[in-house]
């Protein structure tokens, strides 16, 4: 997979996302290679969820 396919992917995640949690912005989702620590730290605060569950969530998608 190329970095093209992979930003796709992601950028559908983050649509759907978006639809789940009305409150998240494309600054929450913002996404850098490896970042993903970080960013998941940032939804643990604004959603109150784990981080277990967010991981669940994201490969629910």
């Amino acid at each position: 997979m190329n970095k093209q396919e992979v930003k796709g992917m992601w950028d559908q995640q983050k649509g759907k996302l978006k639809q789940m949690f009305a409150n998240l912005t494309d600054d929450d989702l913002m996404f850098a290679e490896g970042k993903k620590d970080e960013m998941l730290g940032k939804l643990e605060i604004k959603l109150g969820k784990p981080k277990a569950e967010l991981d669940k969530i994201m490969l629910a998608l």
